[in-house]
């Protein structure tokens, strides 16, 4: 496979509710998708299909050697449990079979300095919890992230940061990425394509086809302020 994923006529139902349907895309190697559209459009729902937690209809087929780090939205674990960045990195190399030596290479690969990782979890900003949710999802040598609204809750700066180190590591790693953002401009800066889920509709293409003003309004029911800076 040329691509490390292609998902061809994909439903999600619960119950009686169609939260996806007949929906297909692909992403090649090496490349990065940014998924769009209003909160209830199956975002979150999408990512927990392509990793298996919740059942579909239809084909998700990923690349035979694919390993997948998956960064969601909200963490289940609650930020007051006594352990240390690093004990929570080695919480994650015990399933993934790797080796305690993985864990400073993936520390100093998100920015996350040794002293910083003795540091209990509760202590940690916002920004450097979502560097070590990325080190988590790197360890056992994944080849694909899926990054679900990675920069919510984190500060401007903070957020400018972890796209930068996102972009960074999908370079130095070959990585290809999946994200979801409600950041127009960060979409069109780092996606190769879009897929917009909204309104009953799906667009995928890159981002200058795709992020139009027209287009836009109706996955989004309405105007949508966003301004493009070309880099």
């Amino acid at each position: 496979m040329n691509n490390v994923l292609e998902v061809d006529r994909l439903a999600i139902r619960f119950g009686e509710v169609e939260v996806l349907t007949n929906l297909g895309f692909q992403v090649a190697k090496g490349s990065s998708l940014a998924v769009i559209g209003p909160n209830g459009a199956g975002k979150t729902v999408l990512f927990r299909a392509l990793i298996g937690s919740v059942p579909s209809e239809g084909t998700i087929r990923w690349a035979p050697d694919v390993r997948i780090g998956y960064v969601p939205q909200k963490l289940d674990l609650d930020r007051d449990v006594p352990i240390t960045g690093t004990d929570f990195l080695r919480a994650r190399s015990t399933t993934t079979r790797g080796a305690d030596p993985d864990i400073p290479r993936m520390l100093d690969l998100v920015g996350i300095s040794k002293e910083a990782s003795k540091n209990s979890i509760g202590i940690l900003s916002g920004g450097q919890f979502q560097r070590l949710l990325i080190a988590f999802a790197l360890l056992g040598n994944s080849s694909v992230l899926l990054l679900d609204e990675p920069t919510a809750g984190v500060d401007g700066p903070g957020q400018k940061r972890l796209n930068e180190l996102v972009h960074h590591l999908q370079a130095k790693q070959g990585l290809s990425v999946l994200f979801i953002s409600h950041e127009l401009s960060v979409v069109y800066q780092y996606a190769t394509n879009v897929l917009c889920l909204g309104s009953g509709h799906a667009y995928v293409g890159p981002p200058r086809k795709i992020l139009t003003p027209d287009r836009l309004s109706e996955i989004y029911g309405g105007g949508v302020d966003y301004h493009i800076h070309d880099h």
